[in-house]
Formats: structure tokens, sequence, C-alpha cells
């Protein structure tokens, strides 16, 4: 059932409402699904289900909400060869014209089944999306659930069972947290589960594919790689070092794990698309194809998995009651979503740092580019940190132009300087006794088990907090929600012992994120952010560049009369310190050239941190392994 934030002290009312599915639960349908996906390398998989049906209107729906994606984007466009039978006999079927998710089929009398064949289209070109993007390649597959089946209208789908089936191309191997009943060379059977576990439950295939155990001691916790060659696989050994104690610094964490085991889903390829996605027993991330072979890479990508884990407990286990949906048709609500993202976001990034996947000083260089980034936000001014999470279904998909005066999905970034606020106020309080580790084992701890879901509302984050420590913990996160500058929420940082600087040398980090995907970054200094062939993606309103008249979609052409290149815009404003005379731009704005002379002598400017030894160094211990 949809469960609205209830405002209950101490959360009661909550708690009662994550019990309640679970005492009125009914006995939905078995469905059978069989899904082949032998022509992976083709980008197609095809699909058969037997639905259990009555004469009359059969509604069957394609998901729609997926579970942590947060928006109405599950992949309908890609779905294809679409036909109903009964019997042998075709049957009649429509989309709703409201609902492009939702078929309604014309079962005819006399029939109790009724059997659907479909095709779901992968992308053939990279392209990203979630479970829309491009999921295959000639060596490799995730199969997600949802992109392969239907689901009859009426029921949770905690209360629709489906047996499934898979059959994948011959040689491949696969990982998966969903429990197996039989397997042969080809084809694997897996046990009955509930359609939300087996949406839950990906597949990740591959001809080269490795396991590398993590923790053998239950509830076990393993690395499923796919890659679309041998060579990617083989990392050095402190690689898997690292992921280990990932799984053992996150226990430490929480207190408990929530699952009956874990999986990472881990896809190395050029060719699908790149991003991570949370489930209960698994993540499904992937990356470039050298990402874990590559030293720059692995820098670039070693937070990904720590923050997918943390969803386990934040986001699977406990979720934003308005995020609990019954079914994937229900709109999500994403108000809380500085909590489900914004949180995970930073205990990931902490886990990164404690589980030496970064070392302290990459730790920190990140750091100084999320506050330094926020701090050059114009649109902060009227776009708060609230409406980002409430707008997050659109500003997924919106375009990176103009991003510093739109504003993005900027609960991830900002509430990891607002959540790493809350653990330094509360170390601060209580004389270093408490931190966001005792906020987690209450909020996300004991007692341990198997997948289940406790929502929670505004109220039960606030009270919890109350418990670590007393604060007004309401007006803090009011505040910050409602928050317009100017400037980023730094108190975190300075609390901390630490505070952000700026200064001609770029970071390990800042290089790596430039060489990787070809951008040239001078937003600190003159306001810009381009790519390496000078087409610009922002100009930061109030700053030089926007000033003088450059745009996104402009793009330079040449540097103080010099051909434009990273190396030539960086050297224009390093010399620049000491000429009198204004940076020259040669730009070209749709087949048009102008000449832009910007008034600025500043230099080079790149973000760091600096100790203030003026304070504690909190910012260490809170990053020390536990």
């Amino acid at each position: 059932m949809t469960c609205s934030r209830l405002r209950v002290v101490g959360g009661i009312l909550t708690a009662v409402f994550a019990v309640l599915p679970a005492l009125m639960a009914k006995t939905g349908p078995t469905i059978q699904l069989s899904v082949d996906a032998s022509e992976a390398a083709r980008k197609i998989f095809h699909a058969r289900l037997k639905i259990p049906a009555t004469p009359g209107t059969l509604t069957l729906y394609y998901p729609k909400w997926i579970p942590g994606e947060h928006a109405p984007d599950g992949p309908v466009t890609n779905l294809a060869g679409l036909r109903f039978s009964a019997n042998g006999q075709e049957l009649k079927w429509r989309r709703d014209t409201l609902d492009g998710w939702t078929i309604n089929v014309q079962v005819p009398p006399g029939q109790k089944q009724v059997e659907a064949t479909l095709d779901f289209l992968s992308p053939a070109q990279f392209e990203g999306g979630f479970s829309a993007g491009s999921s295959a390649t000639a060596q490799m597959a995730v199969v997600s659930w949802n992109q392969v089946l239907l689901y009859p209208k009426g029921w949770a789908s905690d209360d629709l069972t489906y047996v499934a089936s898979l059959r994948l191309p011959s040689g491949w191997k696969f990982g998966t947290p969903l429990p197996i009943k039989t397997r042969s060379a080809e084809q694997i059977q897996f046990a009955p589960a509930s359609l939300t576990m087996l949406v839950d439950s990906p597949v990740i295939a591959g001809q080269y594919l490795k396991v590398v155990p993590l923790q053998a001691e239950a509830p076990p916790a393993e690395m499923d790689i796919a890659a679309d060659s041998a060579a990617a696989l083989d990392a050095p050994p402190e690689v898997w070092d690292h992921y280990r104690n990932l799984v053992a610094q996150a226990a430490r964490l929480f207190g408990a794990q929530h699952y009956r085991d874990y999986h990472f889903l881990y896809s190395l390829s050029d060719h699908v698309a790149h991003f991570g996605l949370e489930h209960h027993e698994s993540d499904d991330s992937r990356v470039d194809e050298r990402s874990l072979v590559d030293p720059t890479k692995r820098i670039l990508h070693s937070g990904l998995l720590p923050h997918e884990y943390v969803h386990s407990w934040n986001g699977k286990y406990r979720r934003p009651a308005d995020l609990a949906t019954p079914d994937y048709q229900q709109p999500m609500q994403d108000d809380l979503l500085w909590v489900y993202e914004g949180l995970t976001s930073y205990l990931g990034d902490i886990l990164t740092a404690r589980s030496s996947l970064w070392n302290p000083d990459q730790f920190r260089d990140s750091l100084a580019l999320t506050a330094a980034a926020l701090d050059h936000e114009p649109g902060r001014s009227w776009r708060n940190l609230q409406d980002t999470a409430d707008a997050a279904p659109q500003l997924y998909f919106s375009p990176r132009e103009w991003y510093s005066w739109r504003r993005g999905t900027d609960f991830y970034a900002e509430d990891v300087l607002n959540w790493l606020w809350v653990d330094v106020i509360i170390r601060q309080k209580t004389q270093g006794n408490k931190s966001i580790d005792d906020f987690c084992h209450l909020f996300h701890g004991p007692p341990a088990g198997p997948p289940m879901v406790k929502p929670y509302n505004f109220d039960d984050v606030v009270n919890t907090l109350n418990q670590i420590v007393a604060y007004d913990w309401r007006d803090f996160w009011t505040e910050r929600l409602s928050d317009h500058g100017p400037g980023a929420p730094l108190g975190g940082i300075e609390g901390s012992g630490w505070r952000v600087v700026y200064d001609e040398n770029r970071s390990e980090i800042l290089k790596a994120t430039e060489s990787e995907y070809k951008i040239v970054s001078a937003e600190y200094s003159i306001g810009l952010a381009l790519n390496d062939e000078g087409v610009v993606s922002d100009a930061v309103e109030g700053m030089p560049a926007a000033k003088a008249g450059i745009g996104p979609g402009m793009k330079i052409i040449a540097v103080n009369g010099r051909h434009f290149s990273g190396n030539v815009l960086r050297d224009a404003l390093r010399t620049g310190k000491s000429s009198s005379e204004p940076l020259e731009l040669l730009v070209e704005n749709a087949e048009y050239y102008q000449t832009y002379k910007l008034d600025y002598s500043g230099g080079e400017k790149y973000p760091h941190l600096v100790r203030d030894s003026s304070k504690p160094d909190l910012l260490s211990e809170i990053i020390r392994p536990r």
C-alpha cells in the first residue's frame, strides 16, 4: 500500500504500517516466465509468460517505476513483438491511451490462462538510462527482469509468484542473488520468487566472468564480474583486498546485514551504459572495460560499489514511505532523496576511504571538488535542495548544458556536505564519543535478517538523530533543504578542521577526471566548463566568461591568438596573472565568430582542502578504518 509521510513521534505508526502488508498479504497467481538471452550479442532478449486469467479484460502492466531509478522510466519503448494467445487462439489487445505501460487483453470465455510473448530490444548504441540503457555486448550481458515481463493488475508485487528460467549463450557463466533450483549447460531454472524479489535480482552473464569471494561466513558476499576481455579481470591482488575491507567496514558501520547473501554485479565494458543501480542483495554497476586494471580509472570509479552497497541498508531496507509503493505503477515521491541518496553518498565516500579504495588525500580531493562545484553553482539562489529531490524525475534526464544555473540531482553531492556536517555536530556535542556510525547502528542496524522494507518519514530521521544527541535537528534539516546560499554548506568541512582553498595545482582526481572524460576545468577561474575540443558545456553566471557573453554550445577556437587546447588555455590563465592585457577568446557560435575579451588576471584556480590547526582534525577520524 502507499503510505504518506505520517507525522508521529518516534515513528510508531510508520512501524505499524511496515508490518501491515505482511499481515494482510494475499496469495496471488503464479506466473511462468521463460527468458531466452541466447541472442544477447544481437541485443535482443525473447520472453514467454504464462499468466492465469479469467474471461473478460485482463489488464497487464509493464513495470514503469523501477525502484532506485526514481522516475517513471521503465523502458517500454524497447518492448517489441508483443503477442497474446489462449489455447492457441491469438487474442486482441490494446494499450491504454492514458498510460503506455498498461495493456488490456481480451480473454474469451472458457479460458483460464493467457500466453504472452515479447522481445526486449537492448539499445544497440552506447546509451545511459539505467535499465533502459545498453545492456549487452558480444561477450556479456545484464538481464534486468523488469525489461522482460508483464504482471496482472490488482496484485501487489509481493503477492505475485514468478517461476523464472533463463537461457544463456553457449559457454557463458553467470552471477545473480536469485536462488537457483536447477541448472544445465545453458538453462537456469530459478526457485519460485515474488515479483518483488525477481525484479530486485538481476543476472550478469558473459564469456569472461570472474567470481571473487569477499566474505565466506554468513551472510556471504562475492563479486561477480563480467568483462569484454579476460585481461580486464586481471586486477592487482590488493584490489580484491580492498573490496574485502569494504564488506568488513560496512558490517562495522551498520552492525547487521539485511540480505541472505550479497553479489556485487560488476560490468566492465565500453559498450554498455555506465551507471550504478541498487538492489537489496546485489547491485548492477557498469563502468569502463579497464576500470579494474587501469590505476587512473580505478581512482575515478572506486566510490561506485561502496555507494551501491550502502543502499542495501539505506534505500532498500530503510526506505522512505513515499518510495515504498506496492507495485511498479504507483507513482513514487522523491522528496526524501536527500536521505535515500544523500546519506548513501556520504556513507559510500567514507567507506571508500575506510576500505582503502581511496587514500586520505584522494578522499579529501574528492570532497574539495564537491564543495567547489556547489560553491560555484548560482542555481542554488533560486532552486533549493528540496526542489532538486522533488524534481528528480525530470532532472535525471536534463542536459549537461547550463547545469550550474538549472541545477541537477544535487541531493547526491550537496548532502555529502550536509551529512558530514551532521557527523561533525554529533562528534562535537558528544566530545567524540558518538558519530554518524551510531545513527547507522540505530537506524539501519540489528536485528539482521533476510530482505525486508522498513519505511520511514522525516520525523523518523529527526527522532533517531535526537536519540544519538539532543539537538534541533528539525531546524537544521529544514534550513539545509530550503537554503539558497550564497555559497555551499561548508559547515561540516570547516567544523572538521579543514577548509577549502584554491591554487594553480590540479589534484590527482581532477587530472584523472579531465583525462578520462576529455574535459577542461576552468569553472573556478573564468567560470567555464568545456571539453578538450573547446565546446562549452557550462558558463557560470556572474563569472568572467558569462559576463563577457560566452554561453553553452559555443566553441573556443583560439586563446590569445593561438589554436585552443587545454594546455594553451591553462598556460594563458597562468601567465595572465602577470599581464595587464585581457584574456582573448576567439569563439564560434553557430557558424559565426567573435572575439571575447575577459577582464581576468586571477590565474588557474583548483580546489583543495588544507588543515585548520585551530580545530581538531575530525575528518581524519571520520575516515579511519574501524
